[in-house]
């Protein structure tokens, strides 16, 4: 049974989705259905695990948050202005000359943004090391990051997760967006990666499996970390590529694709929203 905190989770992923999806349409472009996808799974880290503060963001004893799929960034945005890291207004200037809100995240320009991400392969090495760091200044910070599940076809991933587990980096959580999906087809077509969490666990790493959209399931699988001392932490999420808007749901066109007018009836349909 869902507690309130639960069902205020739920409906504020919903209200996340209509923000995303407006801010990515009224901007001209974006990557929807890859950030509609990791919605629940950013709910669940800034309302529930993350011990950072829009009023103290750059604490050297904050947790770190990277988002090494950074294509997915809009989903990041809309949190990061509903928990108040920027004032939302940001979000009506996406996709425009001057913005802070580019295609991609930008350290140096977003507010709560710990890694300036987007070319895949990156972000996760950048973790490892925040990570490393916080052992060797005896820091109590967890660092997590988030990785889209073809970025696992790239080779730094793998450098990065051996180093990871020879360093026995308990204070690093790894979270794969596991939708079975990249920008032309499906994974397992192009080149697969399957089994997941047998091939991070042979890498070293202690893994877990949840539901990538239920909220009690990914903080009751958040609040066990970490899975073993002295391991890193993989946690494979299962989703929804898409997730909330019927036609772009597990469908590999939409990677990018923005609705036409007929579409985006269906869409504010599906989101439980007023057409715009």
């Amino acid at each position: 049974m869902e507690d309130n905190g639960t069902k205020f989770l739920m409906e504020k992923a919903l209200e996340v989705r209509q923000t995303l999806f407006k801010t990515i349409c009224k901007g001209g472009g974006g990557h929807t259905p890859a950030s509609l996808c990791i919605v629940d799974i950013l709910l669940a880290l800034y309302h529930r695990v993350l011990r950072v503060s829009p009023d103290d963001a750059n604490s050297p004893d904050r947790d770190r948050f990277i988002l090494s799929k950074g294509h997915a960034c809009v989903a990041q945005y809309a949190v990061l202005a509903e928990r108040g890291f920027f004032a939302p207004s940001h979000l009506d200037t996406f996709g425009r000359r001057g913005t802070i809100l580019g295609g991609h995240p930008d350290m140096h320009k977003v507010p709560g943004v710990e890694a300036s991400t987007g070319a895949l392969g990156h972000g996760f090495p950048f973790g490892v090391g925040a990570a490393l760091a916080g052992k060797m200044d005896f820091k109590d910070y967890r660092v997590f990051v988030l990785l889209g599940d073809g970025e696992c076809q790239e080779g730094s991933i793998w450098e990065a997760a051996m180093f990871a587990s020879q360093r026995r980096l308990d204070n690093l959580v790894a979270i794969v967006d596991y939708n079975g999906l990249q920008a032309m087809d499906e994974l397992d077509k192009i080149v697969s990666v399957s089994p997941m969490a047998e091939k991070w666990k042979s890498f070293g790493w202690a893994t877990k499996e949840v539901d990538g959209h239920d909220l009690e399931k990914l903080i009751d699988v958040f609040g066990s970390i970490p899975f073993k001392t002295g391991k890193p932490s993989l946690i494979v999420a299962h989703t929804i590529k898409g997730k909330g808007v019927s036609f772009m749901e597990n469908v590999p066109i939409w990677h990018y694709r923005m609705p036409d007018e007929a579409e985006m009836k269906t869409a504010c349909r599906d989101l439980d929203m007023e057409e715009f």
